[in-house]
């Protein structure tokens, strides 16, 4: 179904009457569409819409939303209080194996949670802020990050994510996913995240006020709802810092222009990238990564150059549920990782990966 302005109905009509005419049996009777009269600034743009099969205009309807708003395969749940949205995996977010990368995940994770936020009518420049945040120039900043993947995805897969958000603590809040095959209706990952507010003018971190969590509680589950809810979950270890020597390293990492997002800071999703770097060729060659912990410590700005740093560790832990049992722990490599700024050496971000031994079929 096609759908235009209001104000090309004129050309259609123009267009529908030199247009080939359909088989008689297939003819439909439509009245014609005039927007002379309709156009007042007080309503909003009208779309007259279109049958691509038989050229002819059917009605005119008002207040559709924006044309991606009508495209995108996602929406809000029947209860309002989760958001789940269908992506098909494209050509150039798989790697050499056809099958999804975790910086492929990490952006659609991002994307789920961005469409969320707006379809509720919280701010579309990219901070998700409520009215009350925007007025008082505070934002959210993400300060952990935990990614599980049971299956990575193949070209061409349809996979489902659905989000929700939830209170965490006085000074946070925490963004939750599931990710589906479609076809299959399996979980194929987790993730959960821990955001803070800061003003955005001192870059400091602020407490959230009873006003700011009133405005984005009313979408939130009114019950407890956690994508690990399992106790003693890999999500909630705490990340010691890594001291040097390390056993891996890739020196002077700079940030590319189309690192920076709408914020002009580097994308959470360039320091998973970062964190990969380092990562010895012979796992990489022979394992993929399952799981994924990121502590996010300071911004990261274009001009910066990075270290990342990289040591082996022998603590493998639990695993959520996940495919990965005790019996299959010598197949299973860990690794601690470190991002610095290559001057000073101020810590940037901090992790850990594990990794699985790739299927046989890759």
């Amino acid at each position: 179904m096609l759908k235009l302005s209001c104000n090309a109905t004129d050309k259609l009509q123009t267009l529908f009457s030199h247009s080939h005419q359909p088989d008689p049996a297939h003819r439909r009777t439509v009245s014609s569409v005039s927007c002379s009269h309709l156009r007042k600034p007080v309503l909003d743009p009208l779309r007259a819409i279109v049958s691509a099969d038989q050229g002819s205009v059917i009605r005119a309807e008002q207040g559709l939303g924006s044309l991606a708003d009508q495209l995108r395969l996602g929406s809000l749940t029947e209860d309002g209080l989760s958001y789940k949205e269908k992506f098909i995996v494209r050509s150039y977010e798989v790697g050499s194996n056809k099958t999804a990368t975790v910086e492929t995940v990490a952006n659609l994770l991002q994307e789920v949670g961005c469409n969320h936020a707006q379809s509720v009518g919280f701010s579309t420049d990219g901070f998700a802020t409520t009215p009350t945040m925007r007025k008082l120039h505070l934002i959210w900043v993400t300060a952990r990050m935990h990614i599980e993947i049971y299956k990575y995805p193949a070209w061409g897969d349809v996979v489902e994510i659905e989000t929700w958000c939830q209170s965490e603590g006085r000074i946070g809040t925490r963004r939750d996913w599931i990710l589906k095959d479609v076809a299959t209706g399996e979980v194929t990952g987790r993730a959960t995240s821990k955001w803070v507010m800061m003003n955005q003018d001192t870059r400091r971190l602020q407490k959230v006020s009873d006003d700011v969590r009133d405005e984005y509680l009313v979408f939130c589950p009114k019950e407890l709802r956690l994508a690990f809810p399992e106790e003693n979950n890999r999500s909630l270890k705490k990340i010691p810092k890594l001291e040097d020597p390390a056993q891996y390293s890739m020196i002077g990492l700079k940030p590319r222009r189309a690192d920076l997002d709408m914020n002009q800071h580097v994308n959470n999703v360039t320091y998973i990238g970062w964190v990969l770097e380092s990562i010895p060729q012979e796992i990489v060659d022979t394992h993929e990564l399952q799981v994924i912990t990121l502590d996010y410590r300071r911004e990261c700005q274009q001009d910066d150059v990075v270290d990342s740093l990289t040591t082996t560790t022998s603590e493998i832990g639990g695993t959520n549920g996940s495919a990965t049992s005790a019996a299959q722990g010598h197949n299973d490599s860990q690794f601690l990782h470190l991002l610095r700024l290559s001057g000073d050496g101020q810590e940037i971000n901090r992790g850990t990966t594990l990794w699985r031994k790739k299927p046989s079929n890759l």
